[in-house]
């Protein structure tokens, strides 16, 4: 257990300023910030069809996945066959936050960075490799090994704690698709209470035919495209990415001059405990989130002037959003631009989190904010500003990303302009 500090201290400690000093992002759009957000502003898509066996007898085998050529020119470690698919995004992700945020590990001690990553289920590629391989002959004892920890889904942390010498806490949170920002809310807390010099937070997800199976079955895959919060939508597409921040203290930031997006003002957590996969119809727990999220970061309803959506483009995901965000934002919901990328790079699950969090983070550096495409249609019951088609330039201070996951977990975050 970690010492007491006396009440000054830990009043001091509580008074910290956390901010984003680095991102990287590893998306079906674009790899590295300029790329993603070039793609994200102008409102491109990237839809592959996914040549699978195992889903060939799906309705829909189409998803978002990374380009592997990309992917591979952008690993630095020499090390890949000892990571999974998951491990992989997350260095790349990893390696581009750090080099944005010019951090200099030999001026950090060690034991001062963590590292804390959300995902669905990790390595779920090394996983069905292992289970379709279980009854065949192994020449090489250490073949199986190989497969068996690359499976092991706290190798998306180690991975990048390897390559990096990180020394403090590592954290690695399965909470479905909010698990983003759960680990982005451990990072704050971490930088916050003085725990941590340099937290790295994020996100990983790999391809998953067990996920899209799973969705197909349950009929929420979109045949051709995602669609948040058309009266037409018809689900979801599968996705993978990954991202991760570089959050620290400001005046820590300022010393060493570093490049500062903007300040993680605070977050909001809580469980529907509803349902395994369907949200509280009426949208209590993901309106408690976003209470939370308020309150945490101290600011007021009509403070915020952008909302990044969960949007996953079903029925029930994109109704119960849009009432949280009204009960929350009352009268001023409707003057709040809302948009959903997943219409763009697809959901990209336990990743989604951070991957929307670099856009939150872009979005203050450029003030201006991609669109919710393949919007048509205006839904009665989804009657919000959700910037149809087109990109818009605004003036953004204060804005909020929600996550919701499985299990009814709901999860919000407050970014500012520093």
């Amino acid at each position: 257990m970690r010492k007491v500090y006396d009440k000054f201290l830990i009043d001091q400690c509580m008074d910290r300023k956390v901010v984003i000093s680095g991102v990287g992002v590893v998306s079906p759009i674009g790899i590295g910030k300029k790329d993603f957000w070039d793609s994200a502003i102008n409102g491109r898509s990237n839809i592959n069809a996914i040549h699978d066996p195992d889903i060939a007898n799906l309705k829909v085998t189409k998803g978002c996945i990374v380009n592997e050529c990309d992917l591979k020119q952008h690993l630095k470690t020499s090390h890949t066959n000892h990571y999974g698919r998951g491990a992989q995004l997350a260095l790349v992700a990893a390696g581009l936050a750090v080099d944005d945020a010019c951090l200099d590990f030999d001026k950090i001690n060690p034991q001062r960075i963590g590292i804390a990553m959300g995902t669905t289920i990790g390595e779920s590629q090394s996983l069905v490799n292992i289970t379709q391989n279980l009854n065949s002959p192994v020449k090489d004892g250490m073949e199986i090994a190989r497969s068996f920890t690359q499976s092991l889904p706290f190798n998306i942390v180690t991975s990048i704690a390897h390559e990096y010498n990180c020394q403090g806490s590592l954290t690695m949170i399965p909470s479905a698709c909010a698990a983003g920002n759960y680990a982005i809310a451990r990072g704050y807390e971490s930088i916050r209470s003085g725990d941590s010099d340099v937290m790295l937070v994020g996100g990983s997800e790999p391809y998953s035919k067990i996920l899209h199976i799973g969705f197909a079955r349950m009929k929420v895959v979109a045949p051709e495209c995602c669609q948040p919060f058309d009266r037409e939508r018809k689900g979801l597409l599968v996705g993978e990415g990954a991202a991760v921040l570089v959050l620290e203290e400001y005046d820590r930031a300022k010393k060493r001059k570093a490049s500062i997006y903007g300040e993680l003002l605070g977050y909001g957590l809580s469980c529907d405990a509803y349902h395994m996969a369907a949200p509280e119809p009426d949208g209590r727990g993901a309106a408690e989130a976003l209470r939370q999220a308020l309150t945490c970061a101290k600011v007021n309803p009509d403070d915020i002037q952008y909302i990044s959506a969960h949007g996953t483009g079903t029925r029930a995901n994109d109704l119960v959003e849009t009432l949280a965000i009204k009960k929350v934002f009352g009268s001023v919901a409707n003057k709040i631009a809302i948009s959903s990328i997943k219409s763009m790079i697809g959901h990209t699950m336990g990743a989604s989190g951070a991957i929307e969090a670099v856009l939150c983070a872009l979005i203050l550096q450029h003030q201006a904010i991609p669109p919710t495409i393949n919007y048509y249609n205006c839904d009665p019951l989804c009657d919000l500003d959700y910037v149809p088609n087109t990109a818009r330039d605004k003036t953004v201070r204060k804005l909020v990303s929600n996550s919701y996951g499985f299990f009814g977990n709901n999860a919000s975050i407050v970014l500012s302009c520093c």
